[in-house]
């Protein structure tokens, strides 16, 4: 076995690989990794796509990949064929040994993230732990839509609920950073930092297909009528044909027992539901309590934990 730099590589080396991970994607998420795979498969004919290939007899067995921002490093996706257990842990290990290393020995970089939706807890945890990162358990979560009837429809007389409208771009940038002032999330995604931050964190929702594709028409924004602001919104977007996923949803501090968040789930349940969708679901940090039980009591159930990582250089 060898490792090797991903960009040696074309995009037809590479395809058998990702169609395995599609259907390990559908299998495991009920989500359809297609779009993401066809973006990899182009950034790799570009040369573009910094990572590693784990190579044997001429064939990538493994690969990950991670993508610079500015003075922060992101892993983006880690994946080996399921035919090679039981050494496949091994080979994961040295796969993101060799990504981190990259990543820590780039000028300019003080911080990396990494999110690895696909892998159960603890099961990459050495390589990071060993590089001097924090874990985050995250839970990734779901409703079968069609045997929970949403229980709030709307909101009270103080507040409006509206669809998304890109006219509160900026608006729904800097509520999502007052937010997570202070928040666990903050630490594990620094965009939600500053207005800048998440105003990148939108775009990359709303505008690229990332985290599926967005659903204007299941994402909704709250404002308080008194005042006509912004307090609070979710985001959905589609990651199967009958599948959607919570990609944010929040309310400024000061509103938060107002009932808004189960609103807006209601809504967003509501509008999948008219339109055939049989699943939503979303992910959350293991250490907030308080939205998980939300979550739980409206009906979504646990389907498996996952890891955050972080580094600060």
């Amino acid at each position: 076995m060898e490792i090797l730099d991903l960009r040696h590589f074309a995009s037809a080396d590479l395809r058998p690989l990702l169609e395995e991970e599609i259907s390990a994607w559908g299998r495991l998420l009920s989500w359809d990794y297609t779009i993401s795979a066809e973006m990899i498969l182009r950034y790799m004919d570009a040369k573009i796509l910094p990572g590693y290939a784990a190579i044997e007899r001429g064939n990538i067995f493994g690969y990950s990949f991670f993508v610079y921002e500015h003075s922060k490093g992101v892993i983006g996706d880690l994946f080996v064929r399921e035919t090679r257990t039981p050494d496949r842990h091994e080979v994961e290990e040295q796969l993101l040994t060799h990504v981190i290393e990259t990543l820590q020995q780039s000028p300019g970089i003080h911080r990396i993230e990494a999110q690895l939706l696909a892998h159960q807890t603890g099961e990459v945890l050495r390589p990071f732990l060993q590089q001097g990162f924090s874990r985050h358990p995250r839970v990734f979560m779901s409703l079968e839509i069609g045997k929970h009837a949403p229980s709030v429809t709307g909101v009270t007389q103080q507040f409006e609920m509206r669809l998304w409208s890109e006219q509160q771009y900026q608006s729904a940038a800097a509520l999502i950073t007052a937010a997570y002032r202070g928040h666990v999330d903050s630490e594990i995604n620094d965009q939600y930092r500053t207005l800048p931050g998440s105003l990148r964190f939108l775009n990359n929702i709303v505008r690229f297909p990332g985290c599926g594709t967005f659903d204007p028409q299941a994402s909704f924004l709250v404002f308080e009528r008194r005042s006509n602001t912004l307090i609070g919104l979710i985001l959905c977007s589609q990651i199967r044909s009958d599948v959607a996923h919570v990609t944010q949803v929040c309310v400024l501090p000061e509103f938060r027992s107002s009932g808004l968040g189960e609103a807006m789930l209601a809504a967003s349940t509501k509008n999948l539901r008219a339109r055939g969708f049989r699943f939503i679901s979303l992910t959350v940090t293991e250490a907030n309590d308080r939205a998980i039980a939300l979550y739980k009591r409206i009906g979504f159930e646990s389907a498996r934990v996952f890891d955050a990582f972080v580094w600060e250089g």
